[in-house]
């Protein structure tokens, strides 16, 4: 009879410990979700979103974590103040790159002339956050205006390296008065660069301070802007020699396609899923190989510092197509001054 109750404790035990360790995960992952909404300042406005929000970081988490057990890639991902947002919400949300359909026609003109120099005669690598040519990391938020933030990134490193004094300056502008593009709806580099030409100017940051949404164009005396271009130039497409040789010069904005791992990105070199069309704005800072010899490219975001590595993402040079890791060499552009 003695035996007979001991077995039952043990088979018992058996059916309740899947149970029970399901339990302790699932408080582990509570602990975690409140861990990490108390350091991102988040909240919630009913208890419905919060268990929706709940569900989705739990599966971001279960995949964070299962990614980096694996531990065979080039790269890790982590928690950042997203991780509530499935990958569809976060780039309805925080990308905004909308390009004309005449961006992808192959009868675009090229424009690598102004870097014919060899490659043998350019650095082996660069950054340009060494050299003083880079802002702050900066938070676009809720408005789709990555193409801004990518735009005024370009632009202030080119007048620190052209006129020797950095500056902040206002996406805000580009977002109210860049008619060709959409504001928080989306817009390209390209069209806020020839924005920038026709207005003669852009001005500073604190001048023209962010709002996170779109605004009526405020005209104002273009002879207090304290920055200004004259050209823009959209370098040729597929081609990361090129890249290379411009990025070399001076930062570039760029185009990529995201996928679902891109947003979790936490550190390494970038190697991961992208998306199936160009969705998004960044700017290359610089470029590198690491000790491993795995070459890549320096991008500056615009998902604040709380993103990535301090905002920075470092991703695969020279590993894919003519067009790059992402596309990231399909459609870039440049500021200049003639």
């Amino acid at each position: 009879m003695k035996h007979l109750i001991t077995v039952c404790i043990v088979v018992l035990w058996a059916y309740a410990y899947p149970s029970m360790s399901q339990m302790l995960s699932e408080s582990s992952i509570i602990k975690a979700h409140q861990q990490w909404m108390t350091k991102y300042g988040i909240t919630y406005t009913n208890s419905s979103e919060m268990q929706k929000r709940f569900r989705i970081f739990k599966e971001n988490l279960d995949y964070i974590e299962k990614f980096n057990s694996a531990g065979n890639k080039t790269y890790t991902l982590g928690l950042n103040p997203y991780s509530d947002l499935t990958t569809e919400e976060f780039k309805a949300s925080y990308t905004g790159l909308k390009l004309p359909s005449h961006a992808y026609s192959s009868k675009t003109i090229s424009n690598e002339v102004l870097f014919n120099i060899s490659t043998d005669n350019i650095p082996t690598s660069i950054d340009w956050r060494e050299r003083g040519a880079v802002t702050d990391v900066k938070r676009q938020g809720k408005c789709d205006s990555c193409w801004a933030f990518a735009t005024v990134a370009a632009v202030e490193g080119y007048w620190k390296i052209t006129m020797g004094t950095l500056l902040t300056l206002s996406e805000q502008q580009l977002i109210d008065c860049d008619n060709g593009s959409h504001g928080c709806s989306g817009g390209n580099m390209r069209s806020a660069l020839d924005n920038i030409i026709a207005n003669r100017g852009i001005f500073e940051e604190y001048q023209y301070p962010y709002r996170e949404s779109r605004g009526i164009c405020e005209k104002r005396d273009m002879t207090k802007a304290k920055a200004y271009i004259t050209c823009a130039i959209r370098l040729k497409r597929n081609d990361e020699e090129n890249l290379l040789r411009a990025v070399a010069e001076q930062p570039v904005a760029v185009a990529i396609s995201i996928g679902q791992d891109f947003f979790k990105y936490k550190g390494g070199v970038y190697s991961g899923s992208c998306g199936t069309f160009l969705d998004h704005g960044v700017t290359i800072v610089g470029y590198g190989t690491t000790v491993t010899g795995l070459k890549y490219w320096l991008i500056k975001n615009s998902w604040g510092k709380n993103w990535g590595v301090d905002g920075y993402m470092k991703i695969q040079r020279q590993g894919g197509g003519p067009e790059g890791h992402c596309s990231i060499a399909f459609y870039a552009v440049i500021p200049c001054i003639y």
